[in-house]
């Protein structure tokens, strides 16, 4: 599996695989994704935790509205390891308050 972060209000789009844009005819079905209930907060925002199946290599990302910000849409190039994950939630922890 594969994993990253999205801000709270962001949405996902197109996912890419290996030969290209995810075909649902050809691997008849959606892409495996879901929102784990997993979050960490950086710079006042809440980043979720989203898990991808391993044959995705990009996934597109947008505000939930169109008026969140300068940015109509990005495409994440560098999806995270398990192990990444931990090493990301174990540094926010430790900035949690005792």
């Amino acid at each position: 599996m594969k994993y990253f972060f999205l801000s709270d209000g962001w949405v996902t789009g197109r996912v890419w695989e290996f030969g290209g844009l995810w075909n649902e005819l050809g691997w008849q079905r959606k892409p495996h994704m879901r929102r784990l209930n997993l979050s960490i907060q950086e710079q006042g925002e809440t980043l979720w935790l989203y898990q991808v199946e391993e044959t995705v290599l990009m996934v597109e990302v947008k505000p939930e509205s169109a008026s969140s910000g300068p940015f109509g849409q990005v495409v994440l190039k560098r999806l995270i390891t398990a192990e990444q994950v931990i090493e990301r939630l174990c540094a926010a922890a430790e900035g949690l308050p005792q």
